[in-house]
């Protein structure tokens, strides 16, 4: 759905949640930008049209979720868990489907900039809106 809207997808290169985004854009004509944690991008799925190897191991985190105007978060462990932290930091739209809520105190209270959602379509709608795209 974002590759049709126009949208390029960033993610982290691998398998799991990252392959079947990258095969959903592909398979939509779209491009797909794999930021790998090694020096090799060999290991990337087959779906990134693109892909980067950056050599930091989990600090590529922050190059996910830089280089795109939002973040889905999907499910998740403590990476994804850190991604949803730097992309807040960064001023990025969180959609966290069926993924980590945060709260936290005084101005933190109710994990602001994050939007929970329970669907692909609601996901999608809530990027869409938070980086303007028609």
């Amino acid at each position: 759905m974002l590759a049709e809207a126009g949208v390029v997808v960033v993610c982290g290169g691998r398998d799991g949640v990252m392959e079947a985004a990258a095969r959903g854009a592909t398979g939509a004509g779209g491009e797909v930008i794999g930021v790998m944690p090694w020096v090799s991008g060999e290991d990337a799925n087959p779906y990134c049209t693109h892909v980067v190897a950056t050599g930091v191991g989990h600090a590529r985190n922050l190059a996910v979720v830089a280089s795109g105007e939002a973040t889905i978060a999907v499910g998740g462990e403590w990476g994804t868990l850190s991604e949803i932290a730097l992309a807040r930091n960064l001023g990025r739209t969180v959609v966290a489907m069926r993924s980590w809520s945060v709260s936290g105190r005084e101005q933190m209270e109710g994990g602001p900039g994050i939007v929970a959602v329970e669907s692909p379509e609601e996901a999608v709608s809530a990027v869409l809106q938070a980086i303007a795209v028609e």
